[in-house]
């Protein structure tokens, strides 16, 4: 009877959501932080010259393509069929990714304020690792977003 009670209460403060709904948290939030990611690389290619600058935007899309193809798709193929799976049809709204890879999230915002901040290379060249890695999470999140409409 007591683990049924503290069952109750935890579910009551839970804060969830249809399992469709979290199709749309995870691409939100990898739309945003690939736009975030890709608008940094803006703002550090705006003061380079055009044809270097183009040089390097076309150096970070092209990586963008290739994260997205050997990465992030399979994150994001297994999150959506994770999700897909719930037998339940209200989960934690925290429930888009495993609670494993959380600690993964952090370890990447540190490693890219590490690099904003104190990274010996120079911005216009770090901006091609921001392309990449922006461009690939976009891309990613568009996956998320086929699969919210398609429910």
């Amino acid at each position: 009877m007591i683990h049924e009670e503290r069952t109750d209460w935890i579910s009551k403060i839970k804060p969830s959501v249809e399992k469709r709904w979290l199709y749309l948290i995870a691409g939100g939030i990898w739309s945003v932080v690939g736009l975030m990611l890709c608008r940094l690389a803006y703002g550090w290619l705006r003061p380079v010259s055009w044809p270097k600058a183009g040089i390097l935007t076309l150096l970070g899309l092209l990586l963008a393509a290739a994260i997205y193809q050997f990465g992030f798709i399979c994150f994001a193929r297994g999150n959506i069929r994770r999700i897909a799976n719930y037998r339940i049809e209200r989960v934690c709204v925290f429930a888009f990714q495993r609670w494993t890879s959380y600690p993964l999230v952090v370890v990447m915002i540190s490693l890219g304020i590490f690099l904003r901040i104190y990274s010996p290379i120079p911005k216009p060249y770090l901006a091609v690792m921001y392309i990449g890695i922006g461009g690939g999470l976009f891309l990613a999140s568009l996956l998320y977003y086929r699969w919210f409409f398609k429910e």
